[in-house]
């Protein structure tokens, strides 16, 4: 799914000198190497960059540093990593569902609007995939209601929003906060956890960099309830040098996209992942759909293809979610989604053999079955 090693071994020697320099300076923690990462980074998104331990803190801190409390109602989808919902959660602030787009898989902004409350406080759309949400409509939105946006782009960066009039944004730079994941299978994977949080306006990420950091204002000085969530200085200098490819990996990874597209369109009950014009696709995963996901998973797997189902159950009908109330049929495109959607394979080091060898087991399959 994910052929992490052999684009190491693209950048090995690179790679391995900057983690050797990071070794010899001793300085693991807070050093020069995560600044320089974190600058390099703001540059490339043309925002204010904080690193942090994962992107599930991301998540978290964001909610901190808009002042977001207890009972407060954020508006979410029930169809994405667990990460988006769970960090509301701990936070006491209660996550109200909008169903996504069975196409997109990323909220329906026709949802939205009508479940805004007077408690209701923020808005987290997530750019499932790699393809962005409808960023100027949630923003509109946000705005006539006075509602924060946080934006989880964990599977996004490398993606661009297109407004309608031709001017183009990075995901994660539009809303008032965005967040983003660095994990190992991510666009942008370190060699363990870590994450960002991006800002625009200066002084919220002045506070958000306080969070993250114990809610320092000076050493020994606290000015804030903080966390302890740092990336350390080897995950930070591994991310410099990917970023320098990073636009290469992104193209690797849509040619790739552009080769399944190409090669499995027009087959009978098989859908293909939908791109929309005012987003790009960074392709963090490419997402079939079919009635007959579970068997065409088996007929892979004999054939020695991995795939995953990204995600098997939705957020509303899980156990540690039953108390807000939810009950199966509330969201069903999300339901749906559940049964039907199935990951191939997708990442930088696909060659065209083996690109070749998954579409034609793909079309063996459906050969069979139709």
């Amino acid at each position: 799914m994910c052929d992490t090693y052999g684009q190491y071994l693209t950048m090995k020697a690179e790679i391995d000198a900057a983690m050797q320099e990071v070794i010899r300076s001793t300085q693991f923690i807070k050093s020069g190497k995560v600044l320089e990462f974190e600058k390099n980074l703001a540059t490339y998104l043309s925002t204010n960059v904080i690193a942090c331990a994962n992107g599930t803190d991301a998540l978290q801190i964001a909610y901190m540093a808009l002042g977001l409390q207890p009972g407060d109602e954020v508006i979410t989808v029930p169809f994405t990593f667990i990460a988006t919902v769970e960090t509301l959660a701990l936070m006491g602030l209660k996550p109200v569902f909008a169903d996504v787009c069975a196409d997109t898989f990323n909220i329906d902004v026709s949802k939205i609007e009508k479940l805004i409350t007077a408690k209701t406080k923020a808005i987290v759309p997530v750019h499932l995939f790699g393809q962005c949400a409808n960023l100027e409509e949630i923003m509109a939105i946000a705005e006539r209601h006075n509602l924060y946006v946080i934006e989880d782009s964990a599977q996004a960066i490398g993606a661009e929003y297109i407004f309608s009039n031709g001017n183009r944004k990075h995901a994660g730079t539009i809303g008032h906060i965005g967040c983003t994941s660095f994990f190992p299978s991510k666009n942008l994977g370190a060699f363990g956890d870590g994450g960002a949080i991006y800002a625009g306006d200066e002084k919220l990420a002045a506070v958000i960099r306080s969070i993250a950091n114990h809610g320092m204002k000076a050493k020994y000085q606290y000015e804030r309830i903080g966390v302890n969530s740092r990336l350390d200085s080897i995950q930070a200098a591994i991310l410099d040098v990917k970023l320098k490819y990073f636009d290469r990996h992104i193209l690797a990874r849509q040619q790739a996209a552009a080769f399944y597209d190409k090669h499995l369109k027009n087959i009978e009950g098989l859908i293909l992942p939908t791109r929309v014009e005012y987003s790009t696709h960074a392709f963090h995963q490419y997402t079939i759909k079919t009635e007959k996901r579970n068997e065409l998973q088996a007929f892979l797997q004999q054939k020695g293809i991995p795939s995953m189902i990204y995600y098997p159950g939705a957020h509303h009908l899980q156990k540690a979610y039953h108390y807000l109330g939810y009950k199966n049929g509330d969201f069903p495109v999300s339901e749906q989604l559940a049964e039907m959607v199935l990951s191939l394979p997708m990442h930088t080091e696909l060659t065209l053999e083996q690109l070749e060898y998954i579409v034609n087991s793909v079309k063996e399959f459906f050969s069979q079955k139709n």
